[in-house]
């Protein structure tokens, strides 16, 4: 049996080994200003372009935020956020209808992250506002918008799943956090006229990328996760 994860590793060190890299990813949803270099982000995504792609199609597109452009979207999206407009969402990310274990794992990780920000349970606006927090990527310097051409089909989002997956471990090899966002995806028509993006293309998801600020309270708690007997079975004979 494995040992369990060890919590994540400080924010401000850069993982050495995959190990240390996989073990320290996590979401983080406070980040410092300080700017990352275009090399860095074109290192880190040359570096996830290595995922495995059935036929090597490479479905995956990036827009790389930083700066006015950065701000000025980000200004539109929270402002829209805040004002009660929910969007649309181009695709279903999470179940229509929730149901054990999931339902209990998803309250759980809510409540603990609003637990560790002081947010009440029935603080409606208080989390909505915390909500809100996603459309400005938690302040990091970095925001990324993912796109796809929608003709893809469901192998494709396996391919993409493995490249952004690829980017968060890689963003820890220079000590870099990142945060994944699907909240992204109801402002795609929004985004997509912002950035020029065709109608081809959909928005997939975005992600915060930048130097965590390890004094945030919200980016102290550690998600809990499934022991292996949970959800592996080693086959000794077949049925």
């Amino acid at each position: 049996m494995n040992a369990p994860l060890s919590p994540p590793a400080a924010a401000d060190r850069a993982a050495t080994t995959a190990e240390e890299a996989i073990r320290s990813r996590r979401s983080v949803r406070a980040f410092l200003p300080t700017p990352v270099e275009d090399a860095t982000i074109a290192r880190i995504l040359e570096l996830a372009a290595r995922a495995p792609s059935g036929t090597n199609i490479q479905p995956w597109r990036v827009q790389v935020l930083r700066g006015e452009p950065l701000a000025v979207l980000t200004r539109e999206l929270h402002a829209l956020s805040l004002a009660g407009d929910p969007g649309t969402e181009e695709f279903a990310y999470y179940p229509r209808r929730w149901r054990e274990p999931y339902l209990s794992r998803r309250r759980k990780v809510g409540w603990d992250l609003y637990g560790s920000l002081g947010i009440a349970k029935g603080d409606t606006e208080r989390m909505r506002r915390q909500h809100a927090r996603n459309f400005l990527f938690f302040d990091a310097p970095v925001g990324l918008i993912f796109t796809m051409d929608r003709d893809m089909e469901r192998g494709s989002w396996l391919d993409y799943g493995m490249f952004l997956q690829n980017i968060m471990i890689a963003a820890r090899g220079f000590g870099l956090d990142t945060c994944p966002q699907a909240a992204f995806n109801a402002y795609g028509a929004v985004i997509a006229k912002r950035l020029a993006i065709p109608e081809t293309r959909m928005i997939v998801c975005g992600m915060a990328l930048g130097y965590a600020d390890a004094a945030a309270p919200e980016n102290r708690f550690d998600t809990e996760r499934e022991p292996l007997e949970g959800f592996v079975r080693f086959v000794d004979a077949l049925a």
